[in-house]
């Protein structure tokens, strides 16, 4: 797919792409949370930071009404690669599961792949929905708890983790579903057509 310059330099994609900024001084601080609780607390602030533009980058694509096929797709990008490099970065701090790091990561590359496979057969982006967005979440959710030490309080960190871990599933489920009917959609329109 080609983009115009105008389609990709709007205020929403800027916001997304500051998400993906954060990453870095993210990942940096995340890496020295064991050295000082002012890491950790500069680690949550740069979450919160990552959240803001998340919610953000969608409200000003709608207010200045410019919902894109671009912007379609570095919004669930910037996530997936905010979220990617700090379970990474947790999983090699031995902070979080090995088999939960795996479940995000699959997730986020089945999502994806299926993402190019489905724009390839429709000619356009698969947008967001609600139930990522929320599974979006509630994974931030638990890395939040995780860097603020809320192994501590098993139920809270126990119940992030299962919440977490059950909408990864549901949102690949729901994923594919929609996949499967706008494919569908797609060729029945073009053979009856």
């Amino acid at each position: 797919m080609n983009y115009s310059l105008k389609e990709i330099f709007t205020i929403s994609n800027f916001v997304s792409m500051l998400r993906m900024l954060l990453v870095l001084p993210t990942a940096y601080y995340l890496s020295k949370i064991g050295e000082s609780d002012i890491y950790r607390a500069i680690v949550i602030i740069l979450f919160m930071g990552a959240y803001v533009t998340d919610l953000l980058d969608g409200f000003l694509a709608r207010k200045f009404n410019q919902i894109t096929e671009f912007g379609k797709i570095i919004d669930p990008l910037a996530d997936k690669i905010f979220v990617s490099v700090i379970v990474f970065q947790l999983f090699w701090m031995d902070q979080i599961p090995s088999y939960y790091f795996w479940i995000i990561i699959l997730r986020d590359l089945i999502i994806f792949v299926g993402g190019i496979f489905v724009t390839r057969i429709i000619g356009k982006v698969l947008p967001s929905n609600l139930l990522g967005k929320i599974t979006v979440a509630s994974i931030a959710f638990f890395l939040l708890a995780v860097v603020g030490g809320a192994q501590h309080i098993e139920w809270v960190y126990y119940s992030l983790l299962i919440l977490s871990i059950f909408l990864s599933f549901a949102s690949v489920i729901g994923y594919a579903i929609r996949a499967y009917e706008n494919i569908k959609w797609v060729k029945d329109n073009l053979y009856n057509s």
